[in-house]
């Protein structure tokens, strides 16, 4: 029954001289006995998962439901479909009323694409009993994202927000990953992960969840800075030099940013030695390095380089020069002996075997 004939059989009503007050109780009643009612008629639903529509609906007495639809998108003067034999929700929907008074529906796998005004209209065994509920329930359907710092400190606190496009309609537990691994420490109906004096191992890929949902959000990446660690100097070579000659250093450390600026310093000297991340050693002493990023700086350990005096060097170059010449000296008497020794053999044959002829 329309707003029309209602407003036009209340103004005839009205116009009757005598009628009863009973008679205008009656006609309300059954005017007011046709409506779909939907709780709550706004959902917010997480992509991949399966909604329910409730849904209730009441028609007058006398009447009998031959049909129940639910459509989308109404538009009025035009017929709407029938979602049951859409292909894109006839294996998706499925319809958990009855045709009495339940009309509550189940849509499961929902995407964006799902984003519509659902409405139920039911039909009667009678030509002016046919009813829409409209406006219906309006749908919509969010993914999740991680919501990080750019950047946070060691040492600092950080909140991280596992966010969606509009509030979610059921009670959500939310679960946090952290390389896709499961924080199952971290199980909160708060949609955020507090970090208390976060350190370098808190630094990874971080994602979330639903509980009870498959559906998990892309990972975001959280980025813990922190001073220079573990610094320290390698040699190469034995750090033994001859004055003169060198050897170079190198220092080392975990930072991040990477440490860029390195200092170099000779123990029991205030002043700096060198710069950069290597450094050419040309005398005896300990040596050692200090990184340095924006957040902080560490000095390694020292080194023990020793060089020799120069004299040294003669008496090495000496002693090698004499050991080639020696060992070339036992060369030749080697060779005129064995020369020597081969001509003695075919004097002893020409002894033994003399010519005949």
């Amino acid at each position: 029954m329309s707003f029309n004939t209602i407003y036009l059989t209340l103004m005839s009503v009205r116009m009757a001289p005598r009628l009863p007050l009973i008679f205008l109780l009656m006609i309300h009643v059954v005017s007011a006995d046709w409506g779909v009612s939907y709780s709550p008629s706004h959902i917010c639903a997480l992509k991949n998962s399966s909604v329910i529509m409730s849904c209730t609906y009441t028609y007058p007495t006398g009447y009998k439901i031959e049909k129940v639809v639910w459509t989308k998108n109404i538009v009025k003067g035009k017929e709407s479909p029938d979602l049951s034999k859409d292909p894109e929700y006839s294996q998706r929907l499925q319809y958990l009323g009855d045709k009495k008074q339940n009309c509550t529906i189940r849509l499961s796998h929902v995407t964006q694409k799902d984003q519509h005004m659902y409405c139920f209209r039911f039909t009667t065994d009678k030509s002016d009993g046919k009813w829409t509920g409209y406006p219906g329930v309006t749908l919509t359907v969010t993914d999740l994202q991680v919501e990080v710092p750019e950047r946070v400190t060691e040492g600092h606190n950080v909140r991280l927000t596992c966010k969606s496009s509009c509030t979610l309609t059921d009670r959500a537990t939310f679960i946090w990953y952290r390389n896709s691994q499961p924080l199952t420490e971290r199980r909160d109906r708060n949609n955020q992960l507090l970090l208390q004096s976060v350190r370098r191992e808190d630094a990874g890929r971080y994602s979330c969840a639903l509980h009870g949902h498959t559906y998990i959000s892309p990972a975001a990446q959280l980025n813990v800075t922190y001073p220079p660690r573990n610094v320290s100097v390698s040699i190469t070579g034995s750090g033994v030099i001859v004055e003169g000659d060198s050897v170079t250093l190198i220092c080392s450390s975990d930072s991040n940013p990477p440490a860029l600026n390195f200092s170099w310093f000779k123990e029991n000297q205030s002043s700096a030695v060198g710069s950069g991340q290597s450094f050419s050693a040309l005398q005896s002493g300990r040596f050692y390095c200090e990184a340095h990023n924006q957040h902080g700086s560490q000095r390694s350990d020292a080194v023990t380089v020793t060089a020799h005096p120069g004299a040294d060097r003669n008496v090495i170059v000496i002693a090698a020069t004499s050991g080639g010449l020696f060992i070339f000296i036992i060369i030749i008497i080697l060779f005129i002996k064995r020369k020597m020794s081969v001509k003695t053999d075919l004097t002893i044959t020409k002894v033994n075997h003399p010519d005949t002829t």
